[in-house]
């Protein structure tokens, strides 16, 4: 847990966790002193001897003060740890996941992240305040009370620290029982947090299909599945937790009856006996505690784990010198070989080249790499083997700010920010004038949007561009890559499912673009394959063809086979009432 809790918090605040847990262990070793030097006060007031008990109860006192100054420093520097966490934490973590590679980012993993970013935060901020204290102190103070029973009665002493390994492996049972249930419980809790998402994100399909009384039954099942871990939980945490704290209580006792088998058998003095007694109940004491709070603590070092592992996430390898491009616009991948998962090849061997200032359109069926390719160019991935050139250098040898300032990326899935229409278009070169951001949403014909919208250029456009249509969202993202004006436009599927009067606007401005950046576009849509210099037709991991249109329908291969199912399916038309002809 401490690794854990210094690794979330960075080296710049390794010395101020090393002074607070300094603190926290002088505190809880004065506490022990404390209980330790009762003992020769309780034999001198009970034999009587005033003058011994003043003399011992002044050393009580001495220690007593040095542990409520010990007490008041930990827990100012942890409630100082605390601010530090809520202060920085969430800037430490965006710092570091906006470091990671682009592939990181699942679905599955952004809702870990979600979860860890509230939850963990929370916890850490809460095993510094608390919950460290009596964990530290449930092991270092009944470890100097045993250590003092060696030398006040060897025996006593001896039977303590026999129970002591007995105590730990009770306590081990408990909290790996809590640990495997929370983690359960945990995973159950961030499926069921997707499915709501997801749930109310997709509510225009479940209505469109009727599914608004029947529920949704993925969301129902990890609700229940939740509930399932809940229990689990439960059944699993409940008895071993009860055993721990009844362990303890049984260890106290075992040591009662042998100390007062010792006074029976005249081992041991009675008055001695009844001030070691009292001893060992501070030995049990702070074991209880720790006792009744292990299971929030296995819980708190799992969320303190599961934080961390964000941090264990490496960055994308960043070269120290970013190399200078020597071919502004031209992309070249070389014996690339690429998978997302080991032994299954996406991309096997694969070579071509972008010449720069042309257009270079991928096709190929479903599953063949098409928008692999692109993910590799902006390196949202490195290649397995081969090399990625943009620029005429190696995507690792350039920092990541340098390979994205050569490319403009044009998605099927657009996404808008919650803020205007004009600061959604100021995403792709923020210190652009207005004069420049008027272009090129004119290019665009985002223009034509700003007319219709009651607020113009300062309407907000809502969460994920909400307040516009699929097609119009498309034309912000287009012209975002007009005004960011980078030598190389990416565009997968841009153009894919538009409605015509949309692609006429986003089809302009290809045409715009083509005059000033190389473009490599994945498409299906006749028109623009057509209109590229050079095709290439992807098939099992590999180039099957690349050329011309007309050269490629000259070979009468694979890319003929693409053309004619494409004119085939623009054909087709919905007739009511007739036979199709």
């Amino acid at each position: 847990m401490i690794r854990d809790l210094m690794k979330i918090l960075g080296p710049k605040h390794d010395r101020a966790v090393k002074i607070y847990l300094t603190w926290l262990v002088a505190y809880s070793l004065l506490q022990g002193l404390a209980m330790v030097a009762l003992v020769p006060v309780l034999r001198a007031v009970l034999t009587g001897d005033a003058d011994a008990a003043w003399r011992w109860l002044a050393v009580v006192l001495a220690v007593v003060v040095a542990t409520c100054v010990a007490r008041y420093q930990q827990a100012m520097h942890g409630f100082a740890l605390s601010l530090i966490t809520l202060t920085s934490l969430h800037r430490r973590l965006g710092d570091h996941v906006a470091s990671l590679p682009l592939g990181w980012f699942s679905s599955e993993k952004v809702g870990r992240l979600s979860r860890s970013a509230t939850n963990g935060t929370l916890m850490v901020t809460n095993v510094t305040a608390h919950m460290l204290t009596p964990l530290v102190s449930g092991i270092v103070t009944p470890a100097t009370v045993a250590t003092a029973m060696l030398v006040l009665d060897w025996r006593l002493g001896v039977a303590t620290w026999v129970c002591a390994p007995l105590l730990w492996l009770t306590h081990r049972w408990a909290v790996n029982s809590v640990g495997r249930g929370e983690e359960l419980t945990d995973a159950a809790t961030t499926a069921a947090g997707n499915r709501v998402v997801e749930f109310a994100r997709d509510q225009q399909v479940l209505r469109a299909f009727g599914r608004t009384t029947e529920g949704y039954r993925p969301l129902e099942d990890a609700i229940e599945n939740q509930k399932t871990a809940g229990r689990t939980l439960l059944l699993m945490a409940a008895p071993r937790l009860l055993a721990n704290g009844l362990g303890v209580q049984l260890a106290f006792a075992a040591v009662i009856a042998f100390g007062l088998a010792l006074a029976v058998n005249g081992a041991i003095d009675p008055v001695m006996l009844i001030a070691l007694i009292a001893l060992t109940a501070r030995f049990t004491g702070p074991l209880a505690e720790v006792a009744a709070h292990s299971g929030m603590t296995r819980m708190a070092a799992n969320d303190l784990r599961r934080l961390a592992s964000i941090f264990d996430e490496k960055p994308s390898a960043e070269p120290a010198v970013s190399r200078s491009v020597t071919e502004p616009g031209e992309i070249e991948l070389t014996g690339v070989r690429f998978g997302y998962e080991p032994g299954h090849p996406v991309l096997d061997g694969i070579s071509f080249r972008v010449p720069a200032r042309g257009m270079t359109a991928i096709v190929g069926p479903s599953g063949s790499g098409k928008s692999t390719i692109t993910r590799l160019i902006m390196r949202f991935f490195d290649v397995d083997s081969g090399t990625v050139s943009v620029g005429g250098v190696d995507v690792r040898e350039q920092s990541t700010k340098d390979l994205m300032g050569q490319l403009s990326v044009v998605m099927q899935d657009v996404y808008l920010f919650d803020d205007t229409l004009e600061a959604n278009i100021r995403v792709g070169r923020p210190e652009a004038t207005a004069e420049e951001v008027r272009e090129a949403a004119r290019i665009a014909g985002v223009d034509e949007i700003v007319d219709r919208l009651p607020g113009g250029w300062a309407t907000r456009v809502g969460e994920g561009g909400a307040s516009l249509s699929g097609g119009e969202r498309q034309r912000v993202s287009v012209a975002r890559a007009v005004l960011k004006d980078a030598p190389i436009v990416l565009l997968d599927e841009a153009t894919a499912a538009l409605d015509p009067e949309n692609e006429r606007y986003v089809q302009r401005a290809l045409r715009t673009l083509m005059d000033r950046a190389t473009l490599l576009v994945i498409a299906h849509k006749l028109p623009t394959v057509v209109a590229a210099d050079q095709i290439l037709v992807l098939d099992g991991g590999g180039i099957a063809e690349s050329g011309t249109h007309e050269e490629l329908l000259a070979l009468n291969g694979r890319y003929t086979e693409f053309w004619n199912e494409r004119r085939r399916t623009q054909g087709w038309r919905l007739v009511s009432g007739e036979e199709p002809k």
